[in-house]
């Protein structure tokens, strides 16, 4: 341990306490003392401590020992210390060294007689409670934590907030729940005591309870941010819905409300709402302008609409706002330049990308830009040239050679690669999974299942493994029954995943329940229009006889996606016309 480790636990030195009690303890006398100059006067509420040789040298031996590394010595000498002088600076040094050297209870007894010496002390009072609670020791906490609440009529909402603070870590919810009832019990008509009672009920997962205490908390106090953040999270984990209804009819009324309005964006982003998303960011960057967060809010929802006029504007604006990480940004101004089809201007942006967490999806970009330009080799020269940093980003470079060789259709290359990679790393799930899926393109359906059932050894909520190996059950129409629990198994991981809904419906093709079929494909087209879904959902439809409905779904999705395989083997399988 550094020899500063100590000083981290307090400001006093051993020199400064021994010039401050030097200062306000008289020595021994002296014979004929020389002239002096006034002494320092000792604060009127610390003791007139002696400094003996036994203070000196226990002083001296606790800051050694932490000096040296030894803190728990440390902690045991100052509050011997502490003990013996009740000198309150030696007290709230017992204190900051036991908690660094986690000697609770050496912290606790410290605090205590802390307490004692300073029993209208705020600090000391706050130190006892929390070491208590730290204990799990409810009980003796209460009468503290009312009399911390009640120490100042003024301050009483201010303690009931600093409640939640103090329980985080206490891990019997139900009792804290039933402590802050009581707390809260003399003050119906205080918000904060609402409040708090709404956080302690949330704590211990009692929804229904948390609602009513918030919605009275904000009916004594309407405009309050906090309260309002609180209901909109309680809302959201069980109807993201009524959330947002809630946060846009609190906007209405109160329309500067800041942290509302963002966390109501956010729940839009999850949802899925970008156009109304932006709408908000855009709102709160009118009203608040100059957050260069704000504005890489909206270019990115900007790209995910895309709007790459104003994706590029207000990307540019974070970075003239000085965003605090300027590679990121660039980074999806090189998406909007290869969305455009600027492939130059693209390598331009990615190559301002310095290193950090962006470097290596940037080289990935540059690596897909150049394998366009002159061939999948020169996409994989360049990848090579990347220093990899550690393990993970090995194996996201081996997955991005991978990427490359199967847009190539180089599916055997791509086996290779990983299997290479695979040599270095034998129990990475995800090179395990790639190398699956491009067994899959070669026939290697050993590999592939070897593969899989090795993936979900080591990473058990592996959903996209309990899929993937479901899929090949399901489509080679064999093991049905085994297909269905690793489905099961996989949208229980992973409930609204698209391509495990795809799959579902496939199991369900199969086993010619077509409704079921029907159903799950809907849900997945309708959370991701993908061709091979399409594919899949077309393919329901014309075996229910809805061909007309059929063709429709496949030649808009061949609209879009004219080179996707599945979906040509499919339009070639009924002999419909593109």
């Amino acid at each position: 341990m550094p020899k500063s480790s100590l000083a981290r636990a307090g400001r006093l030195s051993a020199l400064a306490f021994l010039l401050l009690l030097s200062a306000c303890a008289p020595m021994q006398a002296k014979p004929a003392p020389e002239p002096q100059a006034a002494p320092v006067e000792a604060a009127p509420d610390l003791p007139k401590q002696e400094l003996t040789e036994q203070v000196l040298y226990e002083l001296l031996l606790a800051e050694v020992a932490g000096q040296r590394g030894d803190i728990p010595l440390a902690s045991d000498a100052y509050l011997d210390l502490a003990q013996t002088t009740r000198d309150p600076r030696l007290v709230q040094r017992a204190v900051e060294v036991s908690l660094f050297a986690r000697r609770y209870d050496n912290a606790l007894q410290a605090a205590q007689l802390w307490l004692e010496l300073e029993p209208d002390s705020p600090k000391a009072l706050q130190t006892v409670v929390a070491l208590l609670l730290n204990g799990g020791r409810l009980v003796e906490a209460r009468p503290l934590l009312e009399k911390l609440i009640a120490i100042d009529g003024g301050n009483r909402a201010k303690g009931f907030l600093q409640l939640n603070g103090l329980f985080s870590k206490q891990p019997d919810k139900q009792g804290v729940l039933h402590l802050v009832e009581d707390l809260a019990r003399p003050y119906p008509d205080l918000p904060e005591a609402r409040f708090a009672v709404a956080l302690a009920a949330w704590g211990a997962q009692q929804r229904e309870r948390a609602l009513a205490e918030i919605r009275l908390a904000q009916s004594l106090r309407p405009d309050w941010e906090a309260a309002a953040l609180l209901q909109g999270e309680v809302l959201r984990h069980g109807a993201p819905g009524e959330a947002k209804a809630f946060y846009g009819n609190f906007l209405k009324t109160y329309p500067k409300a800041r942290e509302v309005r963002l966390a109501y964006a956010r729940l839009l982003v999850g949802e899925k709402d970008f156009a109304e998303a932006r709408a908000q960011f855009r709102q709160l960057s009118a009203e608040f302008p100059g957050s260069p967060e704000v504005s890489l809010a909206i270019g990115l929802l900007s790209l995910q609409l895309g709007d790459l006029d104003s994706a590029e504007e207000y990307l540019k604006q974070a970075l003239e706002r000085r965003y605090a990480d300027p590679d990121s940004v660039y980074l999806y101004l090189g998406q909007v330049s290869e969305t455009r089809g600027r492939p130059e201007e693209a390598l331009e942006r990615y190559g301002k990308v310095g290193q950090g967490e962006s470097y290596l999806p940037a080289q990935m970009r540059i690596a897909g830009i150049l394998a366009k330009q002159g061939g999948v080799d020169a996409g994989l020269a360049h990848l090579r040239q990347v220093i990899p940093a550690d393990l993970g980003q090995q194996t996201q470079l081996a997955q991005a050679e991978a990427q490359l060789l199967r847009d190539a259709k180089d599916h055997r290359r791509a086996f290779e690669v990983l299997g290479r990679a695979l040599k270095k790393q034998p129990n990475s799930p995800d090179l395990l999974y790639d190398q699956a899926l491009a067994a899959e393109k070669i026939g290697r359906m050993d590999v592939l299942e070897k593969n899989l059932r090795k993936a979900i050894e080591f990473k058990p909520d592996f959903a996209q493994a309990y899929n993937a190996l479901g899929y090949t059950y399901a489509d080679r129409n064999e093991r049905l029954d085994e297909a269905k629990k690793l489905l099961d198994k996989a949208i229980e991981l992973s409930p609204e995943d698209p391509f495990i809904l795809d799959s579902l419906g496939w199991l369900h093709y199969r086993r010619h329940d077509l409704v079921q079929a029907e159903n799950y494909l809907r849900r997945a087209m309708a959370a991701k229009p993908d061709p091979e879904i399409a594919a899949h959902l077309g393919e329901v439809l014309w075996a229910r006889g809805h061909r007309d409905e059929a063709r429709k779904v496949w030649r808009e999705a061949f609209q879009g996606h004219p080179d996707n395989d599945a979906l040509r083997d499919t339009l070639k399988k009924f002999q419909v016309q593109p």
